[in-house]
């Protein structure tokens, strides 16, 4: 076993680090109390490969491994949740399913450019009743002739409103739809231009305010045969294979916040004085900050091993569920004692982990919930759940 990052990745890590210190750091309070999603960041990204990152040279990407997409969104919550939410649904969700399902022209027409960063995309499987529930969708596709009409509905879509193209999910067979079949539903490449297409931006958010987060509705939209995804029924395989890459990126992303919230509370308990003492010599702060660490270290690993798989090309739904979980349950442990070793200073918005605080709640709920992730895990263990074979794998990269 090798524990130590290669040169290219501690470049990476670096990079990233510099970026989002430099460009963001300063002014993410500002954006997050004014819920104002800077596009500019965007653009930022794309410039230094992020948009393309894991995604081979030849489609526009960075050639990079798997590893570096989790160093990256490592990096990026470590300033603010909103910069690791773009990778995750532009990235994992979309692009790396678009790399593995896609035909060579869905990738040539929709992959290349979202590499490039000249278009953003998302995912689209969220409805307003229906989350982990994906047999619960209401989204429907009929076919007339060469092209499908998609009807519905999508809630809780990040970049909702900004995005290009959506990896969107809808029944083709109603009957099976009725016996909530999931062979019956489809994925679907849609654009934002196609006619009946119409999104807005969810404004009562309670984090992550400095991201945009919205819905999408589809008004018979027209879709073109060719945009179907994989094969007419293999929509809820492609959802979950998404969902493998997504909840990666969250949880080296909430590794990164861990970490974030225990650097806030190393320098506060050195500098606040308590009793006569830095409150770091209290034994109650030891023991939060201590926990911080023990959890980052643990969560740091679980991610690693994750994207190790991954690039090896070996099956890693039960690992990448293992560490989505860890590290976010981790994560909103550790924001709460954050503000807990601030005291009254970490309820107010003059320090980070208040911000830190509300954003990784979102965590533990999207892309699986926690307790979604425990039953897995117990599942697993029981004998109650194995992992299939699937038709299209993510490629493996040999480092």
């Amino acid at each position: 076993m090798d524990f130590d990052l290669g040169e290219e990745h501690r470049l990476l890590e670096q990079t990233v680090r510099e970026w989002a210190g430099r460009a963001v750091a300063p002014r993410i309070r500002d954006l997050d109390r004014e819920h104002r999603f800077d596009t500019a960041i965007l653009t930022q990204m794309a410039d230094l490969g992020l948009l393309g990152i894991s995604v081979p040279a030849s489609y526009g990407g960075t050639g990079t491994d798997y590893l570096s997409l989790g160093i990256a969104s490592e990096e990026l919550e470590y300033v603010d949740t909103s910069l690791r939410v773009i990778l995750s649904v532009h990235v994992g969700l979309n692009s790396l399913t678009l790399l593995s399902w896609g035909t060579e022209e869905q990738k040539q027409r929709y992959l290349v450019p979202q590499a490039q960063g000249k278009k953003i995309a998302t995912f689209g499987l969220t409805e307003p009743a229906a989350g982990s529930d994906v047999r619960g969708i209401q989204s429907v596709a009929v076919k007339h002739g060469d092209r499908y009409r998609l009807t519905g509905e999508k809630q809780w879509i990040s970049l909702a409103d900004v995005a290009d193209h959506f990896l969107v999910l809808a029944w083709t067979d109603l009957e099976r739809k009725k016996q909530r079949d999931p062979s019956g539903l489809t994925a679907f490449i849609v654009e934002r231009a196609f006619p009946g297409f119409s999104s807005g931006t969810l404004k009562e958010k309670w984090g992550i305010l400095a991201g945009n987060t919205g819905f999408f509705r589809m008004e018979e939209v027209e879709v073109p045969e060719e945009n179907v995804l994989g094969r007419p029924g293999e929509g809820f395989k492609i959802a979950m294979f998404a969902l493998d890459q997504g909840r990666y990126t969250v949880a080296a992303g909430a590794t990164g916040l861990i970490r974030a919230c225990r650097d806030a509370s190393v320098k506060y308990a050195k500098q606040r004085r308590a009793f006569g003492v830095e409150i770091a010599q209290h034994q109650l702060v030891k023991a939060m900050i201590a926990r911080m660490e023990s959890d980052y270290q643990a969560a740091r690993l679980l991610w690693l091993r994750a994207g190790w798989l991954k690039n090896v090309g070996r099956r890693n739904t039960r690992e990448t569920s293992l560490a989505k979980w860890f590290a976010t349950v981790a994560s909103e442990r550790a924001a709460g004692d954050a503000v807990q070793v601030h005291g009254a200073n970490g309820y107010s918005d003059d320090y980070p982990v208040g911000r830190f605080y509300r954003n990784c709640k979102g965590a533990v709920i999207y892309e699986g919930t926690r307790e979604i992730h425990q039953l897995m895990q117990a599942d697993y263990l029981l004998g109650y759940r194995e992992d299939r074979a699937t038709r299209c794998t993510l490629p493996p990269i040999h480092t």
